[in-house]
């Protein structure tokens, strides 16, 4: 199975002549020599762009190649711009699979004798199908008897050992790769491969994906920027998820959206705005927010409000990158690029060597030209691209939740624009980072860290004599313990010395002994040299350092 699902792969790379990304020079004889001896499988497609041929053969090659590409089309600091762009129109078209069988697996899955046990109108057609799972419709029989209509998720069966059995080759892969290429080490194929890893495991757990959907909701409690579908976690499970069914306008769907009167340019400072309260307010945000995954609700078109949808892949950030990715956005606004470098060192994400005036001079480089643009024009996106690569050449460390930042990003000015292209975000976002920064640096902060943590003191403020008097109590014998040690150790120097003057004497007296012994019988002088060196042997034995380690302590 893995060795004809191998020569799959190695037959569909190269049909689309992808060997020919690859500079020959930097193939070793080899690899040139395997794919001369392949003649039979020429490149069929010439006349396509580098691009193209690589986005038709991850179609080709399946789901699980497909989601690849669409991980690497946010990659825009590994790859060429235009196979980026390429590898972003790959859409995940899948045949769904058998509805029957999907009912089997919700009924197994549930221990329910039969589906009617828990829903009602199941229908088996496939609401949606994507690579890893499908949804299905129907209606959830409540306790009271009430029926709530609900959407039904279902992972696709055997998927899993197909993952793994194409992870494992894509390692392999990688792996070649690294060790191989001149730029095997920058461009980090393994790590690549080891993140797509985890997030396509991740998304085969459904129980994760329910779990972020309840905190997003908790978040969005009560908001009319951002509704999100309950989930009926009773009955989700790992290969399982019931979610409320909602009705909305797809957000990619603008002709529907102006027929309806929808304020489009509100709904797009709006994704904006969500977008940074998911960040910066909550740290923990919908990574996954493309165009198929948002909806927009019907029920008030003046005062629109967008639904989300599959949560399986989010992002968080802690307080220290929040700060200072705020502080680097505001920097950027204000064209301050000496701020910038010094956030980026200050952060930690590039090395504490970095020569500050080269780093400095290297973004002004990267960002001016595109400041000479008005604001509506700029991408806020390709900004933080082009300095991600700018970093990268001060060894820069690649920053996984920065990258699902960067992607999340594009996503949302891509969307913004496409609802309202006049959209200027960063006159929207401005305020927004400004006022956030106030809250966290400003007396607001010191106000809600006391209301934060007066619950916390009140409770230890009746164990603090004890504790003060126990910390000064404990300061005490360390100090008692160190004086004792430094009285020891002055001893113990005191010995050595001494014992080291009465062992070179015994050392000198030795060698006067044997020098006697050797040019003459034996004599009283060589008798009396004798004793005394034993004399003064038994003086160096007797003053040596008595105290062991074991005493330091």
């Amino acid at each position: 199975m893995r060795t004809r699902r191998f020569y799959k792969i190695t037959k569909t790379l190269l049909s689309y002549g992808l060997d020919d990304l690859i500079p020959a020079r930097w193939l070793p004889w080899t690899i040139r020599l395997g794919r001369h001896a392949l003649f039979w499988l020429p490149n069929k497609h010439k006349d396509k762009p580098a691009g193209v041929r690589l986005r038709l053969a991850l179609e080709e090659l399946g789901p699980v190649w497909v989601k690849f590409g669409q991980m690497l089309s946010t990659r825009r600091d590994l790859l060429p711009p235009d196979i980026a762009i390429e590898l972003a129109r790959l859409q995940d078209k899948v045949p769904p699979f058998d509805g029957h069988a999907a009912q089997r697996i919700i009924e197994k899955s549930l221990g329910l004798q039969s589906i009617s046990d828990c829903f009602a109108d199941f229908d088996t057609t496939p609401l949606a199908s994507a690579s890893i799972a499908q949804v299905h419709t129907g209606k959830l029989k409540k306790r009271d008897g009430e029926l709530t209509d609900i959407v039904i998720k279902v992972i696709r069966p055997d998927i899993r050992e197909t993952i793994n059995a194409d992870l494992e080759l894509m390692e392999t892969l990688a792996s070649v790769a690294a060790n191989h290429l001149p730029d095997g080490r920058r461009l980090k194929p393994k790590e690549v491969v080891k993140e797509y890893r985890k997030t396509l495991l991740d998304e085969l757990d459904l129980m994760r994906e329910a779990g972020n959907a309840i905190q997003l909701k908790r978040n969005f409690e009560n908001s009319d920027m951002l509704y999100i579908p309950v989930v009926y976690s009773d009955y989700s499970r790992h290969n399982v998820m019931v979610m409320e069914r909602i009705d909305g306008i797809p957000v990619s769907d603008i002709a529907t959206l102006q027929a309806r009167g929808v304020d489009m340019k509100k709904l797009a400072e709006r994704g904006v705005e969500v977008f940074f309260t998911q960040v910066f307010r909550d740290s923990f945000f919908h990574a996954d927010m493309h165009p198929g995954n948002i909806f927009v609700a019907k029920d008030d078109p003046r005062n629109p409000r967008y639904i989300g949808i599959d949560f399986g892949i989010v992002g968080t950030l802690n307080r220290d990158d929040k700060r200072y990715l705020a502080e680097n956005f505001l920097a950027f606004f204000n064209r301050d690029y000496r701020k910038v470098a010094e956030l980026h060192v200050d952060s930690g994400w590039v090395p504490k060597h970095t020569n500050i005036e080269e780093f400095e001079s290297a973004i002004r480089t990267v960002c001016e030209p595109i400041f000479e643009k008005p604001l509506a024009e700029i991408s806020f996106g390709h900004v933080l691209i082009n300095l991600f690569n700018t970093a990268r050449r001060f060894e820069m460390e690649v920053q996984p939740q920065l990258v699902l930042l960067q992607k999340t990003l594009l996503y949302i000015e891509g969307l913004g624009r496409q609802l309202y292209p006049e959209l200027d975000l960063w006159k929207t976002a401005k305020p927004f980072l400004e006022r956030w920064m106030n809250e966290q640096l400003g007396w607001r902060a010191i106000v809600r860290s006391v209301k934060e943590n007066a619950p916390y003191w009140a409770e230890k403020l009746p164990e603090m004599p004890m504790m003060l008097y126990e910390n000064l109590r404990q300061q005490h014998n360390i100090d008692e313990r160190e004086r004792q040690l430094r009285r020891q150790q002055l001893l113990t120097q005191k010995q050595a010395s001494t014992s080291l003057f009465w062992t070179v004497l015994t050392g000198s007296g030795l060698i006067c002994t044997t020098l006697l012994w050797n040019q003459s019988e034996l004599s009283e002088v060589t008798i009396g040299s004798g004793v005394v060196t034993v004399i003064l042997g038994i003086m160096a034995w007797r003053t040596r350092p008595k105290t062991t380690n074991s005493e330091l302590i």
